[in-house]
This record gives C-alpha cells, structure tokens and sequence, in this order.
C-alpha cells in the first residue's frame, strides 16, 4: 500500500497540483486504500466505488464539497496513475450547492481596517481587500510583485498556474512603503518572524480580531475581503468582464454570482411597504 500511496502522490507532484490539493487528494486516497485493503484496487468495480462514498456520507456526514474531493481523488488514481480512459468511471455525482458568497459592506470593511493597529496586519488585509486576492496569493506575493510603476500587483501561478495582475491602491502603497521601511522582508512581502512566508493561520487570526474590534460579530474570513471586493466593484459600475480578469475566474459564469449579492439593482427597486408611512 505504501509503494502505491507514494506513487500516487509522485503522479500529483508531476502534474503540479498544489501543496494543499496533494495533501487532500493524499489523505482521501489513503482512506480508500484502507477501506479496499484486502482487495486489488486495479480490480476494484465502480458499483464499489459508489458503495464507498455512500458509507463515507453515512458514517463520517461528509459534504457535498469533500464527496466531489473524494471521487476526484480516486478517479485520479485511476485516469492518471493507471492510464485509463475517463469514461469508465462514471461515478455519481451530487449537484453543486448554490450558496451565494458572505460580503460586507464598505463600512464594516473600513472599520476592519481602522482597527488595525498594526501597519503589517493593515497592509495585510488591505492588500486582499483592495486587489481581490485569496489568501494563497497574498502569501506568495514576492516584493517585486509590487509595482508601483504601472500601479498593478503581479499575481505570479495563482489558481490553475495562471498570472494576472490586480489593482495597486495609491493609499496602500504609502502605506506599504512604510511597513517595508519598518519589517525589512527579504523575499516574501509578508514573512514569518524566523523568515518565509506568512502563515495562512495567521492571516486569519489577525482578520478575526480585527472585525470582533470593530464590533462585528458575525464570523468574518479573508475570502470574505475577496467576494466584498468584487460585490463593491460591480455596485460602484464596474464592468463584469474587468472583474473577472482582476479576480483570475476562467468562466464569467463564476462572477456572475456577485450580481445576486449586489444592491444596485436593488436599490432601485422601491419597497411596497413604504407606501403606508
């Protein structure tokens, strides 16, 4: 089993999958394995492999997000490992959840920032909220990556190996100068206290204090910062087509969802109930 868990997770380092999705796909392949212990997996039917997700949904309540993961993982073994054809393994498939994205408005956004005490954790969460970033691209941004030149942020192997670039505010590089001048970083923009990148953890941490001090107490996460940029973009008239492009979607159909968030349809929509006062 290990000589074919290790050959499984050389195949995704090749193909250069993420760090992150080597270490899902790795830990769902293992509990497959397990499961189909006493069996040749090269033998193992797709009927079984159905009867496998369905007890992993009935003993571990696994979501429809992880029950995608997990069939991508084992038809990766399959398809990729073993070289056979992707027809073969029809697997069952739940529809997708349609779950409109968490923004705040610009008022909570600037009180978050206000906040921060700290030039390094404003600089931080600034950054992702006025570039549109996900966190894994803030942790990655090199010094260079700021170029204050053309006003742009670089955004080097972002999500499917793509570069992009994204908006440089004027404001923040002022205020990037002088954490520069105070941190010193070495390669990473943002760097640990012993050196290298930033923790994911941490980045989190400092958003989640930050908006508990500004007196918001609904559950805030970076991704949050991304999805308000984008909904405040499209609601100040922002073209869907740019914002799509600062954001690295592949689909426009991936954007469109910040239409459902935005209230400058709404706003023009005038309420019936106001009629009777």
């Amino acid at each position: 089993m290990n000589e074919i868990i290790e050959k499984y997770k050389n195949q995704l380092i090749q193909k250069r999958y993420s760090k992150n999705t080597i270490k899902t796909y790795c830990n769902y392949f293992k509990d497959y394995c397990a499961y189909y212990n006493n069996e040749k997996l090269e033998d193992v039917t797709t009927n079984q492999i159905n009867v496998y997700i369905l007890e992993m949904i009935k003993s571990k309540n696994i979501s429809i997000s992880q029950q995608n993961q997990r069939i991508n993982a084992i038809k990766f073994y399959y398809e990729k490992v073993l070289g056979r054809e992707k027809q073969y393994y029809e697997l069952h498939r739940p529809n997708k959840e349609h779950k409109l994205p968490k923004v705040l408005s610009k008022n909570e956004v600037k009180n978050i920032l206000n906040s921060c005490n700290n030039i390094k954790h404003k600089c931080i969460l600034m950054l992702i909220y006025s570039a549109g970033l996900r966190r894994s691209e803030l942790l990655n941004l090199r010094i260079s990556d700021i170029n204050s030149a053309r006003m742009v942020i670089n955004i080097n192997s972002a999500k499917g190996r793509k570069d992009r670039i994204s908006l440089l505010s004027g404001n923040l590089l002022q205020l990037l100068r002088q954490y520069y001048k105070k941190y010193k970083p070495k390669k990473y923009l943002f760097e640990g206290q012993k050196g290298g990148k930033y923790s994911a953890t941490s980045v989190a941490n400092i958003l989640k204090k930050a908006a508990l001090k500004a007196g918001i107490v609904k559950n805030v996460t970076p991704h949050m910062l991304r999805h308000s940029f984008a909904t405040h973009l499209l609601e100040q008239g922002t073209d869907l087509r740019y914002i799509q492009e600062l954001l690295g979607h592949n689909s426009s159909k991936t954007t469109e969802i910040y239409t459902h968030v935005s209230k400058r349809a709404i706003d023009k929509i005038k309420n019936p109930v106001d009629d009777f006062f």
